[in-house]
């Protein structure tokens, strides 16, 4: 069986790329641009927000046949309508708070030009992910830098983790090509998965296993 037929041109996945950027509401109204070459999409122009450039980049990643995303989008706030960072500030505090899944008297926000930077402590790697993705969706936030750490209270028991982490994986993303390897209380996740969704799933789920402080991807996207 060849795979030949598999293989999609750059310019099927430029037109494909341009139509999800058209379809998806969370991107619009946008000036982007779309380049593609052996199957890296480079992502230019500008948004009026973090939240739709986060969403541009996703975009992009779910397209089949793209290997990778260069995300050069320029974030331009509206000059009148921008809050300040002293307002951003709050606005992050709150959104924080209000998310009973985030122990966010355990973090901490500052903003510079609309930059927002987070930092502190989390027990488990998806509070970590959440709290950022909070942030990620505030009017007139720039970019999140996420520096939070994480710190479980006990160390995993590497091979039981391993084990159910390889049967999560296998109910998640239905393949046996994503493979598991303990070092510590760090997982490192390697083989080939179809797409970005599928890699960014995998990241989650290693992520929400209990006693894990870092996961290292080394996934492939291929067909």
């Amino acid at each position: 069986m060849t795979t030949a037929a598999a293989v999609r041109t750059d310019e099927r996945i430029q037109r494909d790329v341009l139509d999800e950027l058209a379809w998806d509401a969370q991107v619009q109204p946008n000036d982007i641009g779309v380049s593609v070459a052996d199957g890296v999409v480079t992502l230019t122009g500008w948004v009026d927000g973090s939240a739709r450039k986060w969403a541009a980049q996703r975009c992009a990643q779910r397209v089949r046949g793209v290997r990778a995303v260069a995300d050069d989008i320029e974030v331009r706030l509206p000059g009148e309508a921008a809050r300040t960072d002293a307002e951003i500030a709050i606005a992050a505090s709150r959104a924080l708070e209000w998310d009973s899944f985030v122990p966010a008297e355990r973090l901490d926000v500052t903003v510079a030009n609309g930059w927002v930077m987070l930092r502190g402590e989390v027990e488990f790697g998806w509070q970590r992910r959440t709290a950022e993705r909070e942030l990620r969706r505030l009017r007139d936030v720039r970019g999140v830098t996420n520096m939070v750490e994480v710190r479980p209270t006990a160390r995993p028991d590497a091979e039981r983790t391993r084990r159910d982490l390889q049967r999560a994986l296998l109910r998640g993303i239905g393949t046996e090509r994503v493979t598991v390897e303990m070092d510590g209380d760090t997982v490192i996740l390697g083989g080939v998965v179809r797409s970005w969704w599928e890699r960014d799933e995998a990241e989650r789920v290693a992520w929400s296993a209990e006693g894990v402080r870092a996961v290292r991807d080394r996934l492939l996207v291929g067909g």
